[in-house]
């Protein structure tokens, strides 16, 4: 079974219901698709930095934090364990050079034998061995 995990670009395009990736997702059994620990931290951060912003859409943005957890509730969340850590270790003894974020997605991907789902191929292409595809058109 072939894991696809979404890059936290296409869970963005998912949770705006992208038709693209909707069509895609709709080809793919649920228990084949799934996220990272890390695009979990990178959307609660980016939620967590708009509740500082917010301002009087403070109902608006909490609305949108409780969707974002109950999207996370809603699909299979890969760990970051010591295989992916000892895997992001090895990446960067290659030098390779992408965002050290997009480098701990990489080395769940790799240590999942997954296909990363992003649009990011400018970075993503720079580490060896990792399969990708985009969904988004």
């Amino acid at each position: 079974m072939t894991l696809y995990i979404l890059d936290t670009d296409h869970v963005s395009l998912h949770q705006r219901g992208d038709q693209a990736v909707l069509a895609r997702l709709q080809t793919r059994a649920d228990d084949t698709v799934c996220v990272t620990i890390i695009t979990v931290e990178e959307q609660l951060r980016g939620r967590l930095a708009q509740l500082g912003q917010a301002g009087a859409k403070l109902s608006f943005v909490y609305d949108l934090l409780q969707a974002t957890s109950a999207y996370f509730c809603g699909i299979p969340v890969l760990p970051f364990d010591p295989r992916a850590q000892e895997t992001y270790q090895q990446l960067l003894a290659q030098k390779v050079r992408i965002g050290s974020l997009d480098l701990r997605i990489a080395a769940i991907t790799l240590t999942q034998n997954g296909i990363l789902v992003t649009r990011n191929r400018r970075d993503f292409e720079r580490v060896p061995g990792l399969s990708l595809e985009d969904w988004s058109h």
